[in-house]
C-alpha cells in the first residue's frame, strides 16, 4: 500500500512536520530538555516513599547491595525483572507504573498481567517460595519522580513506553542515580544528544539495553569481521520486523480505563484519544509514542553492525529511505515497510529493511556470516563453533546485560552498551525518518552529529516537542 500521510485529527501532524504535535505544546531544545529534568523532582522526605525491599538472597552484604527502583512493568519490564531478582547483590525497593495491574493482549483482562501491584506480588510470591513470609515486597508509585527523589535509590531500570525514556533517564541522571534503560535510549534525536552530554557531566552509569552485546553469537560475529576473516566488508544487511499493517487490537476510540491515569501516561506526547490498539504493547505504531518497529527494533540488530564496523561512536556518510509504505489506518503513522540505506567509510553499504530475512547478514570479500537470536550461519561453519577464536581482536565479554550494568555501578567502570553507543546505533533511523520526509537523500557529518548543507534536514531532525507542563 502506498504511503498514507496528511493531517490527522488529533493535534499531530505527519506531513507538515513528523515530529511536532500543534496545540499547547512547547519544542524543547538542549538546554531546556536538561533544565526540565532538573526542575521536576518531586520531594519525598524521610517519612514519605522509603519501603520495604526486596533481594535474591542473603549472600552479599548489605553494603555490597545495589538498591534499584524500577520504572515502567509492563512485559519488558517484568522481564528486566527477573534479571535483577537472579542478582544476590540487588535490592529492588521501589516499583512504579501509570497501572497498578493491566494486560497487553488483545481484550482487557486477557493474558498474562502487568503493572507495579501484579510485579510487587509476583516478587512477594517468590520471596515466600525462599521462607521470607513476612516481606510485603518493595513500595508502590505511580510517578517517576518519586522513584529518582528518594536517597536510598542506587540504580534505576527503565521500561517505559519511548516517549519516556529521556525525561525519566534524565531526571533519574540529574538526580545522582545510575541507569538501565531500555532501547531506543530516547525518542527524538535531541533528546539523545542532550542525554548523552548529561551521563557524561554528571558522570554516572548507563547501560542501553541492547543486550544482543551480551550474546555471544552475536559477539562472535563482530569479531569475525573485526579480525578479518570476512575480507573487506563490502555489504551489511540488517532484517528488522515489519511494522503495523492493520489495527493490532480493537481500534474503536473509548474511554480510557478508569483504573488508568492516561494524562499521565501520554505524559509530554500528545493526549491522543483512546484506543486499545494504540496503548498496551501496539503504542509504539504511533509516532507520538514512539518510532514504530524500525525504531524498535534499529537499535539491536543495527547496534551490532556498529560494532563489527568498529563505528560506535561514529555513523554513515548518507542515508537514504525507499519503499516505506504506510498502515490503512489512521490509528498508527510509522512504516509498516521500511528500507533504510546508508553508505559507510571504506565503501561499506548497509540496509537496514523490513524486507530481509531478520538478523544481521555482514558479507565481505572472503566470506559472509548472519546471526540472529539463538541463530548462527557462516561460510565457513567453523567460525559457528563456541569454541573457536576468531582472531587477537577481542570484544569485550558479558554474559548476563544487567550483571554487566550492575557490577559496572558497582567498579564505575563504562559498561558494554554506554549512552553513546546507544544513541549512535539508532541515529540512522532518526535520519531514515528525515530522509523519507524530505525525500531525499541525507548526507551526514558524524562528527559533528550535522545534517551537511541541508539546513531543513537538520532542522526537521533536532525538532521534537512536549506537552505542557512537561
Amino acid at each position: 500500500m502506498a504511503a498514507k500521510v496528511g493531517d490527522l485529527n488529533w493535534g499531530f501532524s505527519l506531513k507538515s512536520t513528523m515530529w511536532a504535535a500543534k496545540r499547547n505544546r512547547r519544542q524543547f531544545s538542549l538546554a531546556g530538555l536538561s533544565a526540565a529534568g532538573g526542575v521536576v523532582l518531586a520531594g519525598v522526605g524521610e517519612g514519605g516513599l522509603r519501603g520495604r525491599f526486596v533481594r535474591a538472597d542473603e549472600k552479599a552484604a548489605p553494603s555490597d547491595r545495589i538498591n534499584v527502583g524500577m520504572i515502567g512493568l509492563g512485559a519488558r519490564g517484568f522481564n528486566l525483572l527477573d534479571d535483577l531478582l537472579r542478582l544476590a547483590d540487588v535490592e529492588i525497593r521501589v516499583l512504579c507504573d501509570v497501572q497498578n495491574v493491566h494486560h497487553r493482549e488483545l481484550l482487557p483482562s486477557e493474558g498474562r498481567a502487568y503493572g507495579c501491584e501484579t510485579a510487587r506480588q509476583y516478587i512477594v510470591n517468590r520471596l515466600k517460595r525462599l521462607g521470607k513470609t513476612d516481606d510485603r515486597g518493595p513500595e508502590l508509585t505511580a510517578d517517576f519522580r518519586d522513584v529518582c527523589a528518594r536517597p536510598d535509590i542506587d540504580a534505576i531500570v527503565v521500561a517505559t513506553p519511548d516517549h519516556w525514556h529521556a525525561l525519566c533517564c534524565l531526571t533519574a541522571i540529574e538526580s545522582g542515580k545510575d541507569v538501565y534503560c531500555e532501547k531506543p535510549i530516547t525518542h527524538w534525536f535531541s533528546e539523545g544528544l542532550t542525554f548523552c552530554q548529561a551521563v557524561e557531566k554528571h558522570a554516572r552509569v548507563f547501560q542501553t539495553g541492547s543486550q544482543q552485546r551480551s550474546d555471544w553469537r552475536f559477539r562472535r560475529a563482530a569479531e569475525l569481521a573485526r579480525n578479518g576473516l570476512l575480507g573487506k566488508i563490502q555489504r551489511v544487511e540488517i532484517g528488522l520486523p515489519q511494522g503495523y499493517p492493520e489495527p493490532q487490537s480493537d481500534p474503536a476510540i473509548i474511554d480510557p480505563p478508569p483504573e488508568l491515569n492516561y494524562d499521565l501516561w501520554c505524559g509530554p506526547a500528545p493526549l491522543l484519544p483512546y484506543s486499545r490498539a494504540r496503548h498496551h504493547r501496539w503504542w509504539r505504531g504511533h509516532r507520538a509514542f514512539g518510532g514504530g518497529v524500525l525504531m524498535d527494533w534499529i537499535g539491536h540488530h543495527n547496534d551490532i553492525a556498529h560494532w563489527a564496523l568498529d563505528m560506535d561512536e561514529s555513523g554513515p556518510l548518507s542515508v537514504q529511505a525507499v519503499n516505506w509504505q504506510f498502515p490503512s489506518t489512521d490509528l498508527y503513522n510509522t512504516p509498516s515497510q521500511y528500507t533504510i540505506l546508508c553508505q559507510y567509510a571504506g565503501e561499506v553499504t548497509s540496509s537496514i529493511s523490513s524486507q530481509h530475512t531478520e538478523g544481521l547478514k555482514l558479507i565481505g570479500s572472503d566470506g559472509w556470516c548472519w546471526v540472529d537470536r539463538g541463530r548462527m550461519k557462516a561460510s565457513d561453519p567453523q567460525w559457528t563453533e563456541r569454541d573457536f577464536v576468531p582472531g587477537s581482536v577481542r570484544l569485550e565479554v558479558s554474559e548476563s546485560h544487567m550483571k554487566n550494568f550492575i557490577d559496572c555501578v558497582k567498579s564505575r567502570s563504562r559498561p558494554i552498551a554506554p549512552a553513546e553507543t546507544g544513541h549512535r546505533s539508532i541515529t540512522p533511523g532518526h535520519l531514515g525518518y528525515v530522509a523519507h520526509e524530505l525525500g531525499r537523500v541525507i548526507r551526514w557529518d558524524a562528527t559533528r552529529q550535522r545534517v551537511v548543507d541541508d539546513p531543513q534536514a537538520d532542522e526537521l531532525l533536532r525538532l521534537g516537542s512536549y506537552r505542557e507542563p512537561w
